[in-house]
């Protein structure tokens, strides 16, 4: 599993106050420069991210492709999604996030290694000081992850590496999709729990757990122009090529590609067809990689006799 694919699933993850409060911090940047006596705004971007629509005669359910982690001062909340986020009764996302004690309470248990082995130990001799060299380099000490496990870290530093690209889960799309939901009073829910979205990680092999922290590391650099290349096709509807950047490394693990795409979209899909059912209105947002390619959402849904089309905006 590659690090950019891999660090938009755990963008929400690494934003949790669980992770703020136990992550041991990087080391300090250097001081920036002073600032000048007034400081300037940002003006906002605009961007139009692909927006679908499945309808009946009585339920319409739109499908949004998120970002789960984005840059401020990028202006996607408005147009055809404003118009179909305000249409709607009810707000499904991927994960609807637990209060932080709740969220602690799951994830440390998983996230803390029970059994007393280092992590150091778990990486393979060959590349151990490679590891170390690394972690130094991105300014997180070996020594104060010791007791975690390998998965955890990864998702340690794909924050560091969101942070200094300029991205942050909380202008990222979920996190502003729930607070525009919960202050219009609309019913919020998710598709999976945050159990779930966590277990995807820690049950993976110990050895994919190490391939996915030894690329994180490896990867560093690579991580900025990656995600926004990704963010550019994001901002301007493109679709197939998001997709495609977002999956195809996946599909070089099938059974990774399974359990984090696929399988995923076929149980979505099955839950939307169902609400079909209902009549009403429904805002899906979902991971833009999930909208893309041909084991997409809309393409489980055909399976449904449903019809997703492109709303142009």
């Amino acid at each position: 599993m590659k690090r950019f694919v891999a660090a938009m699933l755990a963008a929400t993850l690494s934003a949790t106050p669980a992770l703020a409060q136990t992550a041991p911090a990087p080391a300090p940047a250097p001081a920036p420069a002073a600032a000048p006596s007034q400081t300037a705004v940002a003006p906002i971007v605009d961007a139009d991210p692909a927006l679908w629509v499945v309808k009946d005669k009585d339920t319409t359910i739109y499908l949004f492709g998120t970002f789960h982690a984005l840059k401020p001062n990028l202006g996607w909340f408005d147009e055809a999604v404003k118009t179909a986020f305000d249409a709607s009764d009810q707000v499904v996302l991927e994960l609807n996030m637990p209060e932080p004690a709740e969220i602690q309470k799951i994830m440390m248990p998983l996230a803390t290694d029970s059994s007393g082995k280092k992590l150091s130990d778990k990486i393979p001799a060959a590349k151990r000081a490679a590891y170390a060299a690394g972690m130094a380099k991105l300014g997180l000490p070996t020594a104060a992850v010791e007791q975690y496990e390998p998965w955890f870290v990864s998702i340690m530093l794909s924050q560091i590496a969101m942070q200094k690209a300029g991205y942050s889960a909380e202008d990222g799309t979920e996190a502003q999709l729930s607070k525009a939901a919960k202050a219009s009073g609309k019913r919020l829910s998710g598709f999976e729990t945050f159990a779930q979205q966590i277990g995807y990680f820690d049950t993976l092999p110990e050895d994919a757990q190490v391939t996915f922290l030894m690329s994180s590391i490896e990867e560093a650099e690579e991580f900025a122009p990656k995600i926004n290349e990704m963010l550019g096709y994001w901002t301007k509807g493109e679709d197939v090529k998001l997709g495609n950047m977002m999956n195809e490394e996946l599909k070089e693990s099938r059974s990774l590609y399974d359990v984090l795409l696929k399988n995923r979209n076929i149980r979505w899909a099955k839950t939307i067809a169902d609400r079909m059912k209902q009549p009403g209105t429904v805002f899906v947002a979902v991971g833009a990689g999930h909208l893309a390619g041909p084991d997409s959402v809309q393409h489980q849904l055909l399976k449904y006799g449903l019809k997703a089309t492109r709303v142009d905006y």
